[in-house]
């Protein structure tokens, strides 16, 4: 049974995001509200609980780019290559609806290594940051649902909802409000001289 934490980005009940953070070093899946669509994460540093979401989610992890939560620029840096191009895209544009592909350090544990890039996020929603502080290094994070998950679109915004669609799996979902219904904008930042929009989302990004 997943339970349900109620707080919002104006006041962040820090005991909750204690008791989340406890769950993600414990290896347990969460829900969480981002700047776009709610997500489920886990602690990107533990492999078994990234199985978990990929196997959840159906994600070959070979074939498809996962894509990490940050609380800012100085902690994604640990965990990928960003040059002085990229720094300059990155500052301009987060927080914010945005996933850059960047190339993976080797600091990712073992599953990320048959891929040479993963996404990063640093949400404009101090809930997603808060989280990603608290624990000292990023999420994992996958969308919780999408419009190919659900029937009816509210469903996509409602924590209630999300919650019982993930009661076996996640321990807890963070309840902040409403979400949203669009998905990030996905540039990949691979050669940082040539930014390529490989989706557009509710990021509007200009070259």
């Amino acid at each position: 049974m997943t339970t349900i934490l109620r707080t919002y980005e104006t006041s962040i009940n820090e005991r909750y995001i204690e008791v989340a953070t406890k769950a993600l070093k414990d290896g347990q899946l969460i829900v969480y509200p981002t700047d776009t669509l709610y997500a489920i994460g886990c602690d990107a540093l533990n492999a078994r609980a990234i199985e978990r979401i990929c196997h959840l989610k159906n994600i070959n992890p070979q074939k498809v780019n996962l894509s990490i939560i940050c609380n800012d620029i100085s902690q994604a840096a640990e965990y990928v290559k960003i040059d002085n191009r990229a720094y300059r895209i990155l500052k301009s544009c987060l927080p914010g609806p945005y996933t850059f592909i960047l190339p993976a350090a080797t600091t990712l544990p073992r599953i990320f290594k048959g891929r040479k890039v993963v996404g990063v996020r640093i949400p404009n929603n101090d809930i997603a940051r808060c989280l990603a502080h608290a624990l000292g290094n990023p999420l994992l994070s996958a969308s919780a649902l999408s419009e190919t998950d659900v029937d009816f679109m509210h469903e996509i915004v409602n924590p209630e909802m999300i919650a019982r669609r993930y009661e076996s799996e996640a321990s807890f979902i963070i309840d902040g409000g409403e979400g949203r219904t669009v998905s990030s904008t996905v540039v990949d930042l691979t050669d940082s001289s040539n930014p390529v929009i490989v989706r557009e989302g509710a990021g509007n990004f200009e070259m």
